[in-house]
């Protein structure tokens, strides 16, 4: 599976990014999609993930009512719209898949595949 993310940036708080995930290499209905974000010195941390059987979504506390993911499955892209962004929110944010798992882990170490990547910044 190859993903390629794009649509970071920076952003003033307060203000809104959409990212993108476009996979190839294998049908969505047998992946869990996820996105991940690492500031510097800090952990891999879950942001979203979709379960493309159903279609339910799952988010990380920090960002529960701002962020929303979902999928094109016709597209093989998923997406992260981000609102009411805050500077803590800046990090690289990462595209992740794994084979499909109800629910889907929220540990990074559990996905198999990942992209390279896109930079959110968000400034005070």
């Amino acid at each position: 599976v190859q993903l390629v993310e794009s649509g970071g940036g920076l952003v003033q708080a307060g203000g809104s990014l959409r990212l993108s995930c476009a996979a190839s290499g294998r049908t969505f209905s047998t992946l869990n999609m996820g996105w991940f974000r690492q500031a510097p010195g800090k952990e891999r941390e879950f942001v979203a993930a979709i379960s493309w059987r159903g279609g339910n979504t799952y988010y990380a506390d920090s960002v529960k009512g701002r962020f929303t993911i979902s999928g094109d499955n016709a597209k093989n892209t998923v997406y992260l719209q981000m609102n009411s962004l805050k500077p803590e929110d800046t990090a690289v944010y990462l595209c992740a898949a794994r084979p499909y798992s109800d629910p889907p882990p929220r540990r990074y170490y559990e996905y198999e595949y990942w992209g390279q990547g896109t930079q959110v910044t968000v400034s005070s």
